[in-house]
């Protein structure tokens, strides 16, 4: 047995862009042509902050799209963990009543980690972790459709609710926060998951790390 002191360190990838920017898709497509090696994906929604004491309706005033949102200390030191092949549990976030579920997911090391989020560049002790740093940049109107689509259809939200969110958190955060981080990445995905070129391209530069750590 090969003692986990002796392993290579994981390879770490993170994928950003704006909400509905098609970044989950580029994560999925990577994480499926990357099957025979051992994967796991790290979504930043999931660490979206306990807000158990809080009512609903100020739940419902929080501004999800800003860092503070985020409990990135508990991401970095889960990531850490697992870096050195130590296993976490992960939160689990309840999208309908807007805090952490009481489940968590038991996640043990992988080779290939993926990070997706709309925040994962903005923090440098998270960049600093990572060996390929992904943006996936789609224009606003395609963003705000699948952003309607994807809030009406899976997480049973008004076509109100959504449109007026994006217009008072979600634009005015991305141009402030999150498309600034497009000048970490390595790689600018235009158009998300139908950049076939891109994702192809991303899988084998990650597949030439991979080789190289099985080498030495």
């Amino acid at each position: 047995m090969i003692n986990d002191s002796n392993r290579k360190r994981p390879v770490v990838i993170g994928v950003t862009g704006g909400s509905g920017s098609g970044k989950t898709t580029v994560s999925q497509a990577v994480f499926d042509q990357l099957q025979r090696h051992s994967l796991l994906m790290l979504q930043e929604d999931s660490y979206y902050k306990d807000q158990a004491n809080m009512s609903f309706k100020e739940r419902l005033q929080v501004n999800y799209d800003h860092p503070d949102a985020f409990d990135t200390d508990l991401l970095i030191s889960q990531l850490k963990a697992l870096l050195n092949w130590k296993s976490v549990d992960i939160p689990i976030y309840d999208y309908t009543a807007h805090t952490r579920s009481s489940q968590i997911k038991h996640q043990t090391p992988r080779e290939v980690i993926i990070i997706e989020g709309i925040l994962v560049l903005n923090d440098p002790r998270l960049r600093d972790l990572m060996d390929i740093k992904v943006f996936v940049d789609t224009d606003d109107d395609i963003r705000i459709i699948r952003r309607i689509q994807r809030d009406i259809q899976q997480r049973g939200r008004s076509l109100e609710s959504v449109i007026k969110q994006y217009l008072k958190t979600v634009k005015p955060m991305y141009h402030q926060f999150v498309e600034p981080t497009k000048r970490y990445a390595d790689i600018i995905i235009p158009e998300g998951g139908q950049n076939k070129v891109a994702i192809d391209l991303l899988v084998t530069k990650i597949r030439d790390i991979l080789r190289c750590n099985h080498e030495l």
